[in-house]
């Protein structure tokens, strides 16, 4: 389990590294870019912004759904391994 933990830190570090690499190449390419008037760059730096948030916004809720899935399946299968315990503590031979 801790192996899990440390891998998911790695990949989450490594993504935030190349979300922060991507903003800052496109950052200096609007910084830098003669030819576009700042009102485009504006446009642009917003849309991505706006990207960026729907993004986590998708992801957070896809995550929320499978974990609140996986947390009825483990409900369910706490419920059916009780019944199937109290079935064989009273067989139906002694009811």
């Amino acid at each position: 389990m801790y192996a899990d933990n440390s891998d998911n830190k790695l990949i989450i570090t490594l993504n935030a590294a190349g979300v922060a690499l991507a903003y800052g190449m496109l950052g200096l390419s609007l910084w830098l870019s003669t030819d576009v008037p700042l009102a485009t760059k504006g446009y642009w730096g917003m849309g991505v912004l706006l990207l960026t948030l729907s993004l986590i916004n998708v992801v957070k809720y896809r995550f929320d759904g499978r974990s609140s899935e996986d947390r009825i399946r483990k409900i369910e299968d706490a419920r059916n391994e009780k019944l199937l315990e109290e079935a064989l503590k009273y067989p139906a031979s002694d009811i």
